[in-house]
């Protein structure tokens, strides 16, 4: 019995789970290490998604004969090229939107508030479903006013916090593009025989997830980002180039960040004019749709192959066990584990057929 599959996997999730149970209880212990990954987890982020952004280019430039030094200096120089083109490209219009958005604040919550006394006021007179719905909607609007407060505290007081990560990023950032190729023989040379041969092909695997979705996404958010910029000015929408790079943060989250960018772009078009709403809607679900049915299948493919559904289930649930941060880390980290758990069952099918075959 004890060489059956169902008893060795019921013996290792018992293991993990008392591991986990007195993990917790002396937690105490890890604080300066939870402290230690806390600081470092979002400058490797970034640094991390730099890197394999910018990894094709450094293989190009070495399979002609660069250097690493000079491979290296060259991305620098080209990202430091490209933001510093960027910030004055766009710093005076996002300065005058932003300077517009403030100036125009009062007036937006104004109109809001006009738009809610008038349904408060005709509330009575509508079916018991929609009293329910609005006032779900006003408890919900005291919930982000709250919590938008809580936040701002928090975003002065992580100020340096703010200045430390960024300092971090570029030297996560150079020593990947230095010494990415050291990182998996370091692990897989601790083992020997046919268990070094299963962790370096993990690792290769966990390698070429990563690219592809970072890869993928990137470029994905980046087309999208473009496409609604260009819709919302054929519109003359206002604040168009802050609602596009909103939007191309909010599209790095599969499926569910489209409709999140959505939110402030009907905000505006409301305020400014009603009839703009519909065409603010057209534009993200064209461009949703495109995405959905050509970009990604064309950029992404069938690489991670993780069902819509999954990927649903997956965003949701992670924002709500730990936030915005577990949303953007939830399908890589969900398309790595699926890769070592597939590799894991490659490798006892291995076995199995030898010993199969050897009685």
């Amino acid at each position: 019995m004890t060489k059956k599959v169902w008893f060795q996997v019921g013996i290792g999730i018992l293991i993990l789970l008392l591991i986990i149970k007195y993990t917790v209880e002396i937690h105490w212990i890890f604080n300066p290490l939870f402290i230690i990954l806390q600081t470092i987890f979002v400058p490797l982020l970034i640094g991390g998604v730099l890197y394999y952004v910018t990894e094709p280019l450094q293989r190009l430039l070495e399979k002609h004969g660069m250097p690493r030094w000079g491979s290296i200096i060259t991305i620098v120089l080209l990202l430091a090229g490209i933001f510093t083109g960027l910030a004055l490209l766009i710093a005076n219009p996002i300065s005058n939107q932003i300077n517009n958005l403030v100036k125009n604040a009062p007036y937006i919550g104004d109109k809001i508030m006009e738009a809610t006394d008038i349904v408060m006021a005709n509330k009575d007179s509508l079916p018991p479903q929609a009293q329910d719905m609005i006032n779900s909607v006003v408890d919900s609007i005291q919930g982000i006013a709250v919590a938008g407060s809580q936040m701002i505290v928090s975003i002065i007081s992580g100020a340096v916090s703010v200045v430390f990560t960024l300092i971090l990023i570029p030297f996560f950032f150079i020593f990947m593009l230095k010494d990415h190729e050291k990182f998996a023989p370091q692990i897989y040379n601790i083992f020997t025989g046919d268990r070094r041969r299963w962790v370096k092909e993990t690792l290769s695997d966990i390698d070429n997830v990563l690219r592809n979705y970072v890869q993928g996404q990137v470029m994905i958010s980046a087309i999208l980002a473009a496409s609604i910029y260009v819709g919302y000015l054929l519109i003359k929408l206002d604040y168009s180039l802050l609602l596009a790079i909103f939007a191309f943060f909010m599209n790095m989250i599969p499926f569910i960040g489209p409709w999140i960018s959505l939110a402030p772009a009907v905000v505006v078009a409301l305020v400014q004019d009603p009839i703009l709403v519909i065409w603010v809607c057209v534009i993200t679900l064209v461009a949703q749709q495109v995405e959905s049915n050509l970009i990604t299948p064309n950029i992404m493919g069938e690489k991670l192959n993780v069902h819509p559904l999954t990927v649903i289930s997956i965003v949701l649930a992670a924002g709500n066990i730990a936030g915005f941060i577990a949303i953007i880390i939830a399908i890589p980290t969900y398309a790595v584990i699926k890769a070592i758990v597939i590799n894991i069952y490659e490798e006892r099918k291995k076995i199995k057929e030898a010993a199969t075959k050897s009685v």
